[in-house]
């Protein structure tokens, strides 16, 4: 998940030839979400790839084994969000899309470095109490973060990039002794795929990328505007809803130019009484949070309707603020290791457009002004032709990967990619509808051409999902001796 903050050189790999199947040894284990015992390993890495006999870091991964006799050598790798998210810690959710294809291939989650286990770069001030503070608030505690990372053994933060990281995946395929594997990037996932590919396109035999974060894509936060506008524009043209939160476009300008003021509400969690300042940039993050899934997105006109008369903890909660969906899970010191050296990389900028993406340029030229940032590659921004199947998938109303990057993403890779899209789904369809059963045969076909032809029939355009209403209490009197209520 491409989680907006409120969200030295390539050099080579040290080469290894293993025979197909001599696997590195691994160690039984137990994960979070798995009843049963799993396999894990680490490989030693050096943090500065042209140092390779230089200080190490260990890479930290998890392998959910094939109990097949017939296993096939092709593991499937899942590729996490963030940046700055744990492939392990959502291994859960990569066995439940991805059963069906474990029966014969391996699952492999590898923790990318600065995440996870993986030499880990947390910022607990912004990943346990970043919900409501503004952009100034947030900077102070970037810069703290920053300072107490670089005391670590492994806080030359230059070196967590994701072009070097990928080169960590190679070494645990070599480790492992697989052929060329199938990798399932989500979010920013998909710029590891990419990336990946490009850097080993022989070790690739196919690839699915789930909301398209293109290596060209500088903010998170560029296209949150487009997808609220809709919200907007779209309760305007319902019936129901123009009823239910008349003039919504004209109460969310009244709520927004009415920031800052201090709010009081009971914690949606643990029931005592908060009180503290709303932002405008607390207020826009919010809201971007929401616009993330269907479910969400279409509360959203009861949440500003509710703030916009000051009651802000249908907002709160519906956003997942204060714990409410568990830890936040992002790593932000890779986070902002990651996005600070890739998105500032290149001199050429446009200006930023929209409330949100003027926010989110605001945080991250403060933050990145200042943050290490690694040397990129000129290769990196380039989508060379691919030699391996790609499936790209997009949601429509997307507010961080709509549509348009699929498309661009998929015209640049060539003939074998193949671009699925539905119009008003948002961000990551991998748990959509029968998408996990397209994936599926995609990646479990023998022969190439028929993958990239797989019928996805089955992939139905949803309608967008109708502004939710707040129930109606019906006030109703029993009939006692023949009397009518």
């Amino acid at each position: 998940m491409l989680k907006p903050v409120f969200h030295r050189c390539l050099c080579f790999l040290l080469p290894l030839t293993l025979p197909l199947f001599a696997q590195a040894a691994t160690s039984a284990c137990r994960l979070p979400d798995f009843p049963q015992e799993v396999q894990c390993a680490q490989i030693a890495r050096p943090l500065n790839p042209a140092q390779p006999e230089g200080k190490k870091i260990m890479i930290h991964y998890a392998i959910v084994p094939s109990q097949d006799r017939n296993k096939l050598p092709d593991a499937v790798f899942l590729l996490a969000g963030g940046p700055g998210q744990s492939a392990i810690s959502v291994a859960g959710f990569g066995q439940a899309v991805l059963n069906r294809l474990n029966r014969r291939r391996d699952l492999v989650f590898v923790d990318q470095r600065g995440t996870g286990r993986s030499a880990p770069l947390h910022c607990p001030e912004l990943e346990d109490g970043g919900d409501l503070v503004d952009n100034e608030a947030m900077l102070k505690m970037a810069q703290a973060c920053m300072k107490n990372l670089q005391t670590l053994p492994y806080g030359d933060l230059q070196y967590f990039s994701t072009s070097i990281a990928v080169q960590d995946l190679e070494a645990v395929r070599q480790a492992q002794g697989y052929s060329a594997i199938n990798l399932v990037g989500a979010s920013y996932g998909t710029r590891a795929g990419l990336e990946y590919l490009r850097q080993f396109p022989t070790s690739v035999r196919r690839l699915v990328l789930d909301g398209v974060t293109p290596p060209t894509m500088r903010l998170p936060a560029a296209d949150a505007q487009i997808a609220l506008d809709g919200v907007l524009a779209d309760c305007a043209k319902d019936a129901h809803c123009k009823q239910a939160y008349p003039d919504l476009a004209g109460r969310w300008k009244k709520l927004l130019s009415s920031m800052p003021q201090q709010i009081n509400l009971a914690h949606p969690r643990l029931g005592h009484q908060v009180s503290a300042p709303m932002t405008r940039d607390a207020l826009l993050g919010l809201v971007q949070k929401t616009l993330y899934t269907p479910s969400t997105t279409s509360a959203l006109p009861y949440t500003i309707s509710q703030a916009e008369q000051g009651h802000f903890a249908p907002l709160i909660t519906l956003s997942g603020a204060f714990g409410l969906t568990g830890p936040a899970g992002i790593a932000y010191g890779m986070h902002f290791s990651v996005w600070c050296g890739e998105a500032y990389a290149r001199v050429a900028r446009v200006s930023p457009q929209g409330d949100f993406e003027i926010m989110a340029s605001a945080m991250y030229d403060q933050v990145c002004e200042q943050w290490p940032r690694a040397a990129i590659p000129p290769g990196f921004f380039e989508i060379p032709v691919s030699r391996a199947p790609v499936l790209l998938l997009s949601g429509g109303i997307d507010p961080v990967t709509p549509t348009r990057h699929g498309a661009a993403v998929a015209k640049a890779l060539g003939d074998k990619a193949r671009h699925i899209s539905v119009d008003h789904a948002g961000h990551g369809l991998l748990a959509q509808g029968c998408i996990r059963d397209v994936v599926y045969r995609y990646l479990n076909e023998k022969d190439d051409a028929d993958a990239i032809k797989v019928d996805a029939a089955c992939v139905r355009q949803i309608p967008r999902p109708l502004a939710w209403q707040a129930p109606q209490v019906v006030q109703t009197a029993a009939i006692v001796n023949g009397a009518k209520p």
